[in-house]
């Protein structure tokens, strides 16, 4: 049946079909990744949700496991800490961002950003999309309106959502399929948008029973719209929300976002690749090859320490007695009817042990733990400089540079803008200064890792500094080639340090004129002081009599 002839549900849900046949081959993978690092993660079915039965029954070593869950903890702590600020705002003019007033503003506007994050659900569903990042390498997370919070975030887990990009390799669009209850969809949509089949279950009081449903956020089209409308249906993102098992034409609701709300960040993408591949894609083969290894050395183990037996036949149903503290008794005919081992099994454990930690140490550096446990896993026995120290998370920091640079393009600065888009719209803003209309705002990042990246280039600063402070001991003019202010303001950029503890330039100006109209004016003083010390002694000299005093005065006047 051609496209046109079908109902709009009906083309929306044929294109959720060519989402999900697209993203079929990446599906194995993801059970494979759920099945043996993060059980509880992943939903391959829409009725996967609330899952208490799942287990960690193909799990013997757990390394994979507590590895992924470092990596999250890592780059929470490390890319957007709650803890401290992690990013700042800026205009695109250094000049303009050196002003006292836009300064404060900036600053104002940024701390009013964080409260909200703080308030929201935003870091928990940001430490859920590392974890689905460093797992199945993409992550997803719907960011929508909340009168209380601003804003509030719905993370997705792999398996439940399709996405498709642009022609510049940018996710554009979003497919989710999950059930709801009874209740919630008539909470959320009303009972008269629900089909037949939900109104009677919700009149029978059957509110629990679950519903399949599917959301889909895509670009409306230049035609599809109305641009002077402030309608939802004629906002640039199109949102539908579909009841996918009735059988109806009409949407549970059609709505719109003035962004897209969609959060996609994916952890490295290949040619024209849709979805992403993490750390987890590479250590699989590893992971898989460490539970066999732990399942044979268990079973190794066993064959040891409870073998199975050989016994004579009179023997029989006397099992028990063979277990530890167990006695048996019986008349031993010859060597023959002695219980002994079946077969013996003598492998080399301390070889598979060392196996074992050898893959260990390899998935834990896929999922970079040796960066984030650096310290921790140092040898405390070795002395160690800070140089060395610096220098070696220099160098690990140089692998999570592109990952940095990803994350910072799809996921926190889409997030900042659609948190500061939501800002205005609400009227929360401080008033800003006259200088700011019109000006548009830049992101600029300050995490732990995102100063680390930047603090690469101030070993060089330091390295040119440290050589002037040596040739100025012997050649002092050369100190003239160094503008000390702003060596102070790179300096404190590359660090991350808060702008307000940075005295701007105006600022020094003024107290640099004040200290020295001081000194001028103490010098004056010192001057004056001495003037009068003069006079005071010049008035106390006998000019009765003949001497150095007479003479000068007389030569002063004319006589000789």
């Amino acid at each position: 049946m051609p496209t046109s002839s079908l109902s709009p549900v009906k083309s929306k849900l044929l294109r959720v079909g060519e989402l999900r046949q697209e993203r079929a081959t990446w599906i194995a993978r993801y059970r494979e990744i759920s099945q043996y690092l993060l059980p509880y993660s992943g939903r391959f079915f829409p009725q996967d949700r609330n899952r208490g039965d799942k287990s960690f029954n193909s799990i013997y070593d757990s390394t994979a496991t507590r590895a992924a869950r470092i990596l999250a903890a890592g780059l929470m702590a490390g890319v957007t800490s709650p803890a401290r600020p992690w990013f700042r705002l800026a205009t695109p003019d250094p000049d303009l961002n050196k002003a006292t007033a836009v300064k404060q503003w900036l600053a104002d506007v940024a701390q009013l950003m964080r409260d909200i994050f703080a308030k929201s659900n935003t870091y928990r569903s940001l430490h859920s999309q590392y974890e689905e990042l460093g797992a199945f390498g993409t992550a997803a997370s719907i960011i929508d309106d909340n009168y209380d919070t601003v804003v509030w975030h719905t993370p997705l887990t792999a398996g439940e959502y399709m996405i498709a990009t642009d022609d510049l390799g940018r996710v554009n669009r979003l497919a989710r399929e999950y059930e709801m209850t009874v209740s919630q969809m008539v909470e959320k949509f009303g009972i008269a948008k629900c089909s037949p089949t939900v109104q009677s279950m919700y009149t029978s009081n059957r509110l629990s029973s679950w519903i399949p449903i599917t959301h889909v956020v895509e670009p409306r089209g230049i035609g599809e719209r109305d641009f002077h409308s402030p309608l939802a249906k004629d906002m640039a993102w199109a949102s539908y929300y579909i009841e996918a098992g009735a059988n109806n034409d009409n949407y549970l609701r059609e709505s719109g976002y003035p962004d897209f709300p969609v959060l996609p960040p994916r952890w490295n993408v290949r040619g024209g690749d849709v979805y992403g591949h993490g750390p987890a894609f590479e250590a699989l083969c590893d992971v898989k090859g460490l539970q066999q290894e732990q399942l044979r050395k268990s079973q190794a183990i066993d064959y040891q320490t409870k073998p199975p037996l050989q016994m004579p036949t009179a023997l029989k149903g006397q099992g028990k007695g063979t277990l530890p503290g167990g006695v048996v008794y019986f008349d031993q005919v010859g060597s023959g009817n002695a219980i002994k081992s079946l077969f013996d099994v003598r492998l080399d454990l301390g070889a598979l042990r060392e196996d074992i930690i050898e893959v260990q140490h390899r998935i834990d550096r896929a999922f970079y733990v040796d960066l984030f446990l650096m310290l921790a896993d140092m040898d405390s026995r070795q002395p160690v400089t800070a140089t060395e120290i610096a220098e070696r998370k220099e160098e690990k920091l140089l692998m999570l540079g592109p990952v940095l640079e990803r994350l910072h393009d799809e996921l926190l600065s889409p997030m900042i803008d659609t948190t500061f888009a939501k800002m205005v719209r609400s009227g929360i803003l401080p008033p800003p200064p006259p200088e700011m209309h019109g000006v548009e705002l830049t992101v600029q990042f300050i995490s732990v890792l995102a100063q680390a990246q930047r603090a690469v280039g101030l070993g060089s600063m330091d390295r040119l500094l440290g050589t002037v402070a040596s040739m100025a001991q012997f050649r002092p003019e050369v100190l003239d080639k160094i503008d000390t202010d702003e060596v102070v303001d790179r300096y404190s950029d590359m660090l991350g340090v808060d702008p307000a503890i940075i005295v701007a330039d105006d600022k020094v100006a003024l107290i640099r004129n004040q200290r020295a109209k001081q000194a001028e004016a103490a010098q004056a003083a010192a001057n004056a002081q001495v003037a009068a010390e003069t006079a005071s002694k010049l008035g106390s000299i006998d000019t009765s009599k003949p001497n150095a005093a007479t003479d000068l005065m007389a030569g002063l006047t004319g006589y000789n």
